[in-house]
């Protein structure tokens, strides 16, 4: 069983970094599996281990929401798991107060939820790939309150249930690490209406991908770290007399 680990986050190149220096390697036969000219197919399991941030427009403000998720993927064209989230900084909200309040007070909401999350590989190559991942999920939220006087009040925790189509792709920089980026859209459900609007809205990401497994296999078989051997359309798509 293999360990794949994906790095999600805006600039997650500068984030990640690059190797000092390249090693030199002798080169294997045995690249990435047997493939076709549409889709990657793995005949092994393996984990999968993903820090998550995902970012939406809402309230005209920039907000990211912070996650990680665990999960298998099944013969290179289906990853399922469970995902963790919370909200990375609190949220301005339009949800009425339980009582009237003073004019000047701040009303901010935060939540946080976990999710199952399910994902299907459309088509890829060992070069790119387009999947379509969806997560459903269910939390707690509260609005916080906070008066001119500095005085805070906070609503009890309510439940919120949420669902997340998206559609992403990668390419593969080199075998061991691809960048890739996402879209979709966040839908909150069976929570106070203001609410729903103000937690509802369209995701996006970008992210870096490192294949340890791929990683593990070049090191172990002496391989050149950077070579674009296995990712070329001659290495994995028959030859057509």
């Amino acid at each position: 069983m293999n360990l794949l680990v994906h790095y999600s986050l805006l600039g997650g190149l500068l984030a990640i970094g690059w190797p000092a220096a390249a090693r030199s390697f002798s080169a294997s036969p045995n690249i990435l599996g047997a493939a076709d000219s549409s889709r990657v197919r793995q005949a092994h399991r393996r984990v999968v281990f993903q820090f998550d941030q995902r970012f939406s427009l809402l309230q005209n403000e920039l907000v990211g929401i912070n996650g990680v998720k665990l999960g298998v993927e099944w013969r290179g064209r289906l990853r399922t798991g469970v995902g963790v989230y919370f909200l990375g900084s609190a949220l301005p909200t339009n949800a009425p107060a339980p009582f009237p309040l003073p004019a000047g007070t701040e009303n901010t909401v935060r939540f946080r939820y976990a999710a199952l999350y399910g994902e299907y590989v459309l088509i890829g190559t060992p070069r790119w790939e387009l999947s379509v991942p969806v997560q459903a999920g269910l939390g707690r939220y509260y609005v916080r309150y906070e008066q001119p006087d500095g005085s805070v009040y906070r609503t009890p925790r309510q439940h919120i249930w949420l669902v997340e189509p998206t559609l992403g792709g990668h390419m593969r920089v080199f075998r061991w690490v691809g960048v890739g980026a996402g879209a979709g859209y966040r839908q909150a459900l069976l929570t106070n209406k203001n609410l729903e609007n103000d937690i509802s809205g369209a995701i996006f990401y970008g992210r870096v991908k490192l294949f340890l497994g791929d990683l593990y296999k070049i090191v172990r078989g002496r391989q050149r770290l950077f070579s674009q051997q296995g990712l070329r359309r001659s290495d994995y798509v028959p030859h057509q007399p």
